[in-house]
């Protein structure tokens, strides 16, 4: 039975007429999932718990946060240690100990960078990364694989057409407002395909200032991919920066590029986990590249408070103590493991992909995004917040993971005998889920 969301959906219907797409970020917009019987907002949220503005408790078995809670909600640990410098005060006309704390720690992590900039988001800390780039180069053009955020330098790849990111975030995204003058400034390359950066780097002729990339979303690399974008960047003379705000903190403490393989970028971006849902992001590179933000001006008043470092400092610490990307990874493939019994028990075809710790499923079927809808709608039902995503949290255990796949196999057998029964569409309570980026009235 459907749970009572009433003050929920009100909230929902009061937020559009004040908050243009009704939240801060699309990934938590409720049309996403299924607009009318997400919950949207929540009131309290503890380890892998939720509770919304009906006081309904629900297993989080979905975004995690969008994988900032990397360890869980309101971690203990992470919350005491912020408490405290909150007791002793969080912003100051003086700084904060806890940014070269910090610091100190990063480079310890990955001995091949120096120095350190913060901002407080992951997009910011990429135009961060990008100016730096920009400044140390002398060149304005970027070559990218992969999701780096939301800025100018990024949405620009669309100004010539709309589908140059259809890729690598969401097809069909207007490029509004960004100005025009950037048309021709950045270009997207496939993952995997060296081909497509190798016809960049010829056609800009020398003017690359920096290849960015993810060092892992999707795909693993293949053999002599990574070693083959750091040997064109040296050629070309473009600063190699690697987009960790995903990846990090997901398979080890620290930057996938470390496991992944052993190319040395010249800057890494950490964002998203690194705080456990606090705000904070880091921008370290090689001293020589980092400094170049000397000749530019860089700066924010909020980039120096205390809470962000603390909360990574915090978060650092216990995730290297717990070895919390083993644990990762293991909850990961269980979950994908249930998926795959799931789908072949009761034939409802998926396709699985993403990272271990965060994978995800997709229908094949032209109703993907009703039965999408319809099984958010069914797990709920069951106490349960999911999506065809599943993000790891190192509180998610064991027990959690089999309440969660007796779920999925219920829900799987009910879409199952819905669908022979041409039922999939009059079963939805709420709106089909929406793919991609649009207008929410």
């Amino acid at each position: 039975m459907i749970r009572s969301i009433s003050r929920s959906l009100n909230m929902q219907n009061r937020a559009k007429s004040r908050i243009p797409g009704m939240t801060q970020l699309l990934s938590k917009r409720p049309d996403q999932f299924s607009l009318g019987i997400w919950p949207g907002y929540f009131s309290r949220a503890k380890e892998v718990y939720v509770w919304d503005l009906d006081d309904n408790q629900y297993l989080d078995m979905s975004i995690s946060g969008i994988g900032a809670n990397i360890l869980g909600y309101a971690d203990s640990d992470v919350d005491d240690a912020v408490k405290g410098v909150i007791e002793k005060g969080n912003s100051c006309s003086l700084n904060c100990p806890e940014e070269l704390e910090l610091a100190e720690l990063l480079c310890n992590l990955h001995p091949w960078a120096e120095m350190v900039r913060y901002t407080r988001s992951g997009g910011e800390a990429m135009a961060v990364a990008i100016r730096i780039a920009r400044a140390y180069s002398g060149r304005d053009k970027i070559a990218f694989c992969g999701y780096h955020g939301w800025h100018d330098w990024y949405l620009s790849a669309n100004l010539s057409t709309n589908n140059a990111l259809k890729d690598h975030l969401l097809p069909g995204l207007s490029p509004e407002g960004v100005p025009k003058s950037l048309n021709g400034t950045a270009f997207p390359f496939r993952y995997n395909r060296i081909e497509e950066l190798e016809r960049i780097v010829r056609n800009e002729k020398g003017q690359l200032a920096a290849i960015v990339m993810e060092p892992i979303r999707n795909l693993h690399p293949v053999d002599g991919f990574i070693e083959s974008v750091r040997n064109i960047a040296d050629e070309c003379g473009a600063v190699l920066v690697m987009d960790e705000i995903s990846a990090a903190f997901r398979h080890n403490t620290g930057g996938a590029h470390l496991i992944f393989h052993q190319t040395v970028p010249d800057i890494a971006v950490f964002s998203k986990a690194m705080g456990n849902g606090y705000a904070i992001a880091a921008i370290i590179g090689k001293a020589d590249v980092m400094q170049a933000a000397q000749k530019t001006f860089i700066s924010s008043t909020n980039w120096t408070e205390r809470i962000g470092p603390t909360a990574a400092i915090a978060t650092i610490k216990k995730h290297q103590q717990h070895d919390v990307g083993n644990h990762l990874i293991e909850i990961g493939e269980q979950v994908r493991k249930g998926w795959k019994v799931a789908s072949k028990k009761h034939g409802v075809p998926i396709s699985i992909g993403g990272m271990k710790p965060t994978s995800h499923f997709i229908f094949h079927d032209p109703m993907k995004m009703e039965k999408k809808a319809l099984f958010v709608q069914l797990m709920l039902e069951r106490g349960i917040l999911a999506s065809n995503l599943f993000y790891a949290m190192y509180a998610h255990q064991e027990a959690h993971v089999e309440r969660y796949l007796n779920a999925v196999d219920l829900v799987f057998e009910a879409i199952s005998t819905l669908d022979e029964q041409e039922k999939i569409h009059e079963s939805l309570i709420g709106e089909p889920a929406v793919a991609g980026f649009k207008r929410l009235n």
